[in-house]
């Protein structure tokens, strides 16, 4: 039995790939990017993918024409990245760098954090750290695109425990409420044959008006809130929590 520990170890990635970037959830990034209004940039848009994993947005976003760069801490992702950019004949820069050490002053005309990637700092001063990472990186008049699982929605699909089969493996996945809804931990089992690796991921997770207020202090404005990349409003029929902020001057 093998046990990995939480998202900054390289193992708990290269393990649960499988489970967390299936071909399926690949092509949904795909087909989004082409569709969504909330992802439709001007032509040639410098775009900072910031926890870019193994390119699942990158990618499409490359392909219609934007400056992409992927900036991620982990060598097995950011190398799934680059393969998945060559195959596809995709123009992508990626950086390996701490999300909230990141500096680029000025050099995106948007920055996209997207999947549930934010909030899996300890401390939360570090996810607030991001947040100002990419405020820094915009360009004045940038946009922030920010996509994640709400609280809200959360609270609708904690469940007991999930099985899900992907071909030959086994995933049991546990979700524990902590701290008065301020964190989530997540205990995976996978089973791959005769191996049984464990993980652990805990992270925090937002309200709409928990987020908005984040982002407000990182210092953006003209902060919208919905319900889905399809623009929905954030109500009982939203599928997922996606901020639009703007970086002033």
């Amino acid at each position: 039995m093998t046990r990995t520990g939480g998202f900054q170890d390289d193992d708990f990635w290269t393990e649960f790939h499988d489970v967390l970037f299936s071909e399926e959830r690949i092509g949904q990034a795909g087909a989004l990017v082409g569709a969504s209004p909330l992802l439709s940039f001007p032509a040639g848009s410098r775009v900072l993918d910031l926890c870019c994993g193994p390119g699942v947005f990158t990618v499409p976003l490359a392909l219609r024409g934007h400056e992409v760069t992927g900036v991620d801490l982990s060598p097995s992702m950011l190398e799934r990245a680059r393969g998945r950019a060559d195959r596809a004949g995709a123009r992508v820069a990626h950086v390996r760098a701490d999300a909230r050490t990141f500096e680029a002053p000025g050099r995106f005309d948007v920055a996209v954090n997207l999947f549930t990637s934010f909030g899996y700092f300890e401390d939360p001063a570090d996810n607030a750290r991001v947040l100002r990472t990419m405020h820094d990186c915009l360009a004045p008049g940038g946009t922030l695109l920010l996509d994640l699982a709400g609280k809200e929605l959360l609270a609708r699909r904690v469940t007991p425990p999930k099985v899900v089969r992907r071909g030959e493996d086994l995933v049991v996945q546990t979700d524990t409420v902590l701290d008065d809804w301020a964190r989530l931990r997540s205990d995976w089992v996978l089973v791959r044959g005769d191996r049984v690796v464990r993980a652990r991921l805990e992270w925090f997770v937002y309200s709409a008006v928990e987020l908005r207020g984040l982002v407000e202090e990182a210092g953006f404005g003209e902060v919208e809130v919905f319900g889905g990349f399809d623009g929905r409003p954030y109500d009982e029929h939203a599928e997922r929590l996606v901020v639009r902020a703007v970086r002033g001057a």
